[in-house]
């Protein structure tokens, strides 16, 4: 079988790729370098000239607070393209499996907790990233119309907070996990008696190694098929203040954290509730120590090596 994955040099593509060549699929891995998403013509010659049996649409613009409430424009036109095109260029080739990966951002600011997939569009999303979220629940609505109007067995996965070795430690683009472990890292390198962080430190988070992440692609293309996106989670959270203070410990950073309130905290509270995708046989494997721990060194690494997107 042949397996395209777009994104598959970014954090969750990278991941995905390596599951499915694990178990001797023939992947096809693209980025921007070998088709454009977002031209549609492009899209459709490249997909029609692979014939894969299964597209994972892990492409997308993806970055922390700070960008996507700096760039809303950009984070819902470029999303919104990218998988459009890259569904209708399936559709047209006749593909039969679709995996498209959106976010656990789709959720309501104040949603019920632990959140369950039917708790989409009960309230209103958290403002910050608004946009990144109306794209991931148009992706959502989109493979659903696949499914009613042409049959297609075509899937949706919403992954929690993804992290690990390969993820984008720049400052003014990166998710909370990794601008952690680059601002601690660099602290402890430097001597540097004190961390200001953003926020309160006080919101509840949950993360995911990036390679149960993968896994779960993998367990749900072979056994999933409903128009009800599944979640994709560890299942358990915690607050950012306490996260700060694990990555601290872990990259040996021994002075002081302080936090500036003047910057938004984000929704409040998430938490998946992955019922649905263990009743797959799916469970994450990799603790957040553990997963910590491992991108860390990771990331020390590839400073040493130029080879860190930061």
């Amino acid at each position: 079988m042949t397996i395209i994955v777009a994104g598959a040099t970014g954090l969750a593509g990278s991941a995905i790729v390596k599951a499915f060549e694990a178990q001797g699929q023939n992947v096809v891995g693209i980025n921007r370098s070998v088709v454009d998403l977002l031209n549609s013509q492009h899209t459709e010659e490249f997909v029609a000239s692979i014939n894969p049996s299964l597209i994972v649409d892990a492409a997308a613009k993806v970055g922390g607070i700070g960008a996507n409430n700096s760039y809303p424009v950009e984070f819902l036109a470029d999303n919104l393209a990218i998988q459009g095109n890259l569904m209708k260029a399936a559709h047209k080739a006749g593909v039969p499996g679709f995996v498209f990966l959106g976010s656990s951002c789709i959720y309501p600011r104040d949603c019920a907790q632990p959140i369950k997939e039917e708790y989409l569009m009960t309230g209103p999303l958290e403002a910050t990233n608004s946009a990144y979220a109306i794209a991931k629940i148009a992706g959502i609505e989109l493979i659903n119309s696949y499914r009613k109007e042409y049959g297609t067995k075509w899937i949706s996965l919403m992954p929690t907070n993804l992290y690990g070795p390969g993820d984008n430690f720049e400052l003014t683009a990166s998710h909370v996990l990794p601008a952690l472990i680059r601002r601690f890292v660099e602290a402890a390198e430097s001597g540097s008696s004190k961390v200001i962080l953003w926020g309160s430190g006080s919101p509840l988070r949950e993360f995911l190694y990036v390679d149960d992440l993968a896994n779960a692609v993998v367990v749900a293309s072979e056994k999933y098929d409903s128009n009800l996106h599944l979640n994709v989670g560890s299942g358990e959270d915690l607050s950012i203040k306490e996260l700060a203070t694990k990555v601290a410990l872990e990259a040996g950073f021994t002075g002081d954290i302080e936090w500036d309130r003047s910057k938004p905290d984000g929704t409040p509270r998430k938490v998946l509730d992955i019922t649905r995708v263990k009743g797959l046989g799916w469970k994450p494997r990799i603790t957040l120590e553990e997963g910590i721990k491992s991108t860390i060194s990771w990331y020390r690494a590839a400073v040493l090596e130029n080879a860190v997107r930061k």
